[in-house]
């Protein structure tokens, strides 16, 4: 999907840098890629501690074999 959207130049030459992506294309979707994996694991570490599991660590490995 094409969209334009107005970025201020001195935030893309820095994401340009740290990203050492070849184009500002390539470079705001590894951004946008990179800001969704961290929302999710947000979520999952906020749910730690409120989830109840019936069996141990050994349990699921040996399970899921």
């Amino acid at each position: 999907m094409r969209t334009t959207v107005t970025i201020e130049h001195d935030i893309v030459k820095e994401l340009l840098k740290e990203t050492k992506a070849k184009s500002k294309a390539s470079a705001v979707k590894e951004a946008i890629r990179e800001y969704i994996r961290r929302a999710k694991l947000k979520k999952i570490k906020s749910m730690k501690g409120k989830l109840e599991f019936d069996m141990t660590a050994d349990e699921i490995r040996h399970h899921e074999r």
